[in-house]
């Protein structure tokens, strides 16, 4: 009886030995509404206000409130086509920098309660947030903090007219995962009949600190965008185009909204103290707006997924904008871009040959963290190596030669952003083939490579600032080469 004893203890001993703590985070980690935003991934933009009717891109902020009146609007067929095209929510341009409201504000008479659209008793935050609910997308909102029509721009009072607008958005229109600042702030303008310019200092005026507290006590679960965060920072151009190195901190307490900053944006800071991940925001026509002598020149499905490789392909999200026309409809070029762009998705990412293949590693922590959680379809798993180890081998048996030409790799990023450098190789034909050089990876990267016949595919993480984690590694074999 007292050897059975023993061995009891000793088998408990030595299970929990086996039974590893998980690696602690390193460096700044995300938020959960962070991480929340990282799977949307794809999401639409809608630029819509007086600018659509005086066929500008900038209102001046002295437009006719009766200019506006969008006959067929129809919030429904936006949210219908954003949930076909593969989007998952949707961001609006509340108000754009003409100051035009597209809700009936209390505070200004700029806005749809002065149109004649639906005899001025119309609300298209309402409606949209009615659509997105019915299609199962989720609500942002744009607010710019420039106003060309406030008589307010400019002094301290705007700041509480401003607020007062955000906490009507915040507080009436249900949950919204992004409240987006745009950086454009002060120039010439309406300003309530004085038309002059007006300059503001864009680090000290908006009082960001204490705005972003409005969006925290109202909207808890919403990120924030701007060039320099809070939660979500621009990613320094408006051509599409994310960074291939595309670290996801920031240090933002150097930076501010409106500031010269597209230089760095791209790449954020290997040594940033805040996660700030990157947004990468580009329009399907060459305007922001609609305009009619720009319907022939949409953006092709082919253009659109070198945007989605560039963007989310670089761990960025990617916001596209697509503008509804004068009848308050997305237009058919549009839409029919848009779909087909869905179609070349699923042909390019139809079948993972990395699924349930055998995975090996040069090393790995433990029970619990070996190669094969990277293939095992589960966010939740990963790979890893000991604390004291930063490099290592993954290898995938592909088990006979097979045709492959893209890869997706993501990090665990809840214990932050650790890959530095890694190389992507082939065995085919009895030798080790390098594919790929590459460097940050994140929430996920994408990569093409030459179609190559391979028999096994390895992953060399050849630098990281602590022992690498990784969640999935996916292979496709895309059409064309």
């Amino acid at each position: 009886m007292k050897k059975i004893f023993c061995l009891l203890i000793l088998i408990i001993a030595i299970s929990s030995c086996s039974k590893l703590n998980p690696p602690e985070a390193f460096g700044p980690v995300p938020t959960e509404r962070q991480l929340a935003w990282h799977e949307m991934e794809y999401y639409m933009f809608v630029h819509f206000t007086v600018n659509t009717f005086t066929d500008k891109e900038w209102g001046y902020g002295d437009e006719k409130e009766s200019v506006f009146n969008p006959a067929e609007l129809d919030c429904r067929q936006w949210a219908r086509v954003a949930r076909d095209a593969g989007m998952k929510g949707i961001i609006i341009t509340a108000k754009h920098h003409d100051g035009f409201c597209l809700w009936p504000s209390k505070f200004t008479n700029h806005s749809v309660k002065n149109s004649i659209w639906k005899n001025g008793k119309g609300d298209v935050l309402q409606e949209l947030r009615s659509a997105c609910d019915e299609y199962g997308l989720k609500l942002g909102v744009y607010l710019s903090p420039w106003d060309r029509n406030s008589s307010f721009y400019g002094t301290p009072e705007y700041l509480t007219y401003y607020r007062s607008q955000l906490r009507e958005l915040l507080a009436d229109y249900g949950d919204i995962f992004e409240v987006w600042f745009d950086g454009a702030n002060g120039g010439d303008g309406y300003y309530g009949g004085a038309k002059e310019t007006r300059k503001i200092d864009n680090k000290t005026y908006y009082d960001w600190t204490n705005t972003h507290k409005i969006v925290r006590a109202l909207q808890p679960s919403a990120v924030m965008f701007s060039d320099a965060g809070p939660d979500i920072r621009w990613v320094g151009n408006e051509n599409g185009m994310g960074s291939l190195t595309n670290w996801c901190l920031l240090k933002k307490d150097e930076m501010y909204p409106g500031g010269d900053f597209a230089k760095i944006l791209g790449e954020g800071h290997e040594d940033g103290k805040f996660w700030v991940p990157s947004e990468v925001d580009v329009s399907i026509r060459p305007g922001w707006f609609y305009h009619q002598n720009q319907d022939s020149l949409v953006r092709s499905p082919e253009n659109l997924m070198e945007l989605y490789y560039s963007s989310v392909g670089r761990n960025s999200n990617l916001l596209l904008n697509v503008p509804p026309d004068r009848r308050g409809l997305l237009h058919e070029n549009d839409i029919k871009s848009l779909l087909g762009f869905r179609e070349l998705l699923k042909k390019e990412f139809e079948k993972d040959l990395a699924k349930g293949k055998a995975v090996v590693s040069t090393s790995f922590r433990g029970r619990g963290y070996g190669a094969s959680n990277v293939n095992d379809g589960k966010p939740e798993t990963y790979w890893t190596t000991d604390k004291s180890q930063t490099t290592g081998d993954i290898i995938v048996n592909l088990t006979t030669e097979t045709e492959v030409n893209r890869i997706v790799l993501q990090e665990y990023i809840k214990l932050g952003q650790r890959v530095q450098e890694f190389q992507v190789s082939a065995f085919s034909k009895g030798e080790w083939i390098k594919l790929i050089d590459g460097t940050t990876i994140g929430h996920k990267i994408i990569r093409k490579f030459p179609v190559i016949k391979a028999s096994e595919i390895k992953i060399t993480f050849s630098k990281s600032k602590a022992c690498p984690l990784i969640s999935n590694i996916e292979l496709y074999r895309a059409p064309g080469n």
